[in-house]
Parts: C-alpha cells; structure tokens; sequence
C-alpha cells in the first residue's frame, strides 16, 4: 500500500473516493479493492454497471501503474465488461490480476464479486504505458 501512496498521493476529492472505493492490497501482480453498493446504484436499486466499470478501471489503471514504475504513466485505452448479476446491497470486492503486462502495454482482468462470492461483472482493462515528459 506504501508504493500506491507514493504513486497517487492523497486520493480524497477524487472519483475514487467519492464512489467509496478502498484499497485492501496493491502490487502490480495483484490489486484489491472494496466499494459500497448504496451510493453506486441505479434507478432500480441495484449496482450500476458504469460505477463496476469505474472500480475496475481503477483497479485496471492502478496495477498498470504499480508496473509501469515512477519513470513511467499509463492512459487508459479499453475497458470491456460483462455484467453477470446484480448486487443490490452490502459491498462489492474486486480483484485485477494481470493478462499481458509488456513494454507499451499492460491489460489487466478484474472480477468483481458479492459479498457471497457470487461474480457480478468481469472486465479488461487495458492501459498505455508512457515515459513521462521531461
């Protein structure tokens, strides 16, 4: 968790926090994070499918950045996800691990789960990686 805090920074004010998204462990081989169902939700009352999009291309972009090291940055490319079955409460766990991590790119799967374990999305994730600018 050190390495995402020097990475980022402070997270507040940010999408991330303001969706309630907590980070449980961060590596680039394997990042986790929780998010609250109530918040994220869509008229019928069930997770929305954009905010699983959102936790999985934070979790996505946030493995390919551990990866990428401090000399690089990455952009997001490409998302694809497939919504398996609703959440209606509690929380939702992700988990990205990487598919391909190469020199330009990384793309990453991340499931998210209920808080029975039941799979509510799967998606990809793949990001640019950059040098960054002198």
């Amino acid at each position: 968790m050190a390495a995402l805090a020097e990475r980022y920074g402070t997270l507040e004010s940010s999408l991330v926090d303001r969706m309630g998204i907590e980070f449980v462990e961060a590596s680039a081989d394997r990042v986790v994070a929780r998010m609250p169902v109530e918040g994220n939700t869509q008229p019928y009352g069930t997770l929305h499918g954009g905010a699983s999009c959102v936790l999985a291309e934070t979790l996505g972009s946030t493995g390919a950045g551990l990866y990428a090291g401090p000399e690089r940055t990455t952009v997001g490319i490409e998302i694809n996800a497939t919504h398996h079955r609703p959440a209606a409460s509690g929380t939702v766990t992700a988990v990205a691990s990487p598919l391909h991590r190469g020199r330009t790119l990384a793309t990453y799967e991340v499931v998210i789960t209920d808080e029975d374990e039941h799979r509510v999305c799967t998606a990809r994730v793949t990001c640019l990686l950059r040098d960054k600018p002198d």
